[in-house]
């Protein structure tokens, strides 16, 4: 199921949405839809992760996450695959420098949700992949607002967008980020994992 890293024409716009969608949910494709329609994007790119460098858990097979998201995927605008696999890549610094040097004129947004930008402060080399790449934020119920007030707003706050200028949004340069308007999902999976697992073990 591992796919080759893909190639984008010149002058596109596109989302990387990167995890280990272990295992893909309704909220992924919520965001994908959301960020497709405010921020404008040609396309988004959901990088399935290997192995989530800040998770000791060992994920699902990569081939069967890889499976359920592009079941679940269902866009023509939507594209998954694995490049972190092809590129030998571990971290989304690493991932976001490789996929531009492959994708030269391509304008790339990093999509997250709440909950991430609100430990974005534990990547590596987070501020370097805040100059790096735009982006964009997904409320998420629960952690809106530490994200909103965490080390990463903090430190990069004179960078910050206004959530109305997300069409905008593409045309703007690194360092920057933006809040998103959306509906607000519960979907987790790390919920998922739990009633998955639970459900095994009756």
């Amino acid at each position: 199921m591992s796919q080759q890293v893909r190639h984008f024409p010149r002058g596109l716009t596109i989302g990387l949405f990167g995890g280990s969608f272990d295992p893909p949910h309704d909220g992924h494709r919520q965001v994908s839809l959301t960020a497709l329609n405010r921020l404008g994007l040609d396309y988004v790119w959901w990088l399935v992760s290997p192995q989530n460098p800040l998770k000791a858990r060992a994920p699902d097979t990569i081939a069967g996450r890889l499976a359920a998201a592009q079941k679940l995927a269902r866009h023509p605008h939507i594209h998954v695959s694995d490049p972190e696999t092809a590129l030998g890549t571990r971290y989304a610094i690493d991932t976001v420098r490789a996929l531009k040097a492959r994708n030269l004129g391509v304008q790339f947004i990093w999509l997250m949700g709440a909950d991430n930008f609100a430990t974005l402060h534990h990547w590596r080399d987070w501020q370097a992949l805040m100059a790096e790449v735009p982006i964009a934020v997904y409320p998420r119920p629960g952690h809106t607002l530490r994200a909103m007030t965490g080390m990463a707003a903090t430190r990069f706050a004179q960078y910050r967008h206004a959530t109305q200028m997300a069409s905008a949004f593409k045309h703007y340069r690194a360092p920057g980020w933006i809040l998103l308007q959306g509906r607000l999902n519960h979907a987790s999976s790390t919920a998922l994992r739990h009633n998955r697992d639970r459900q095994k073990a009756d």
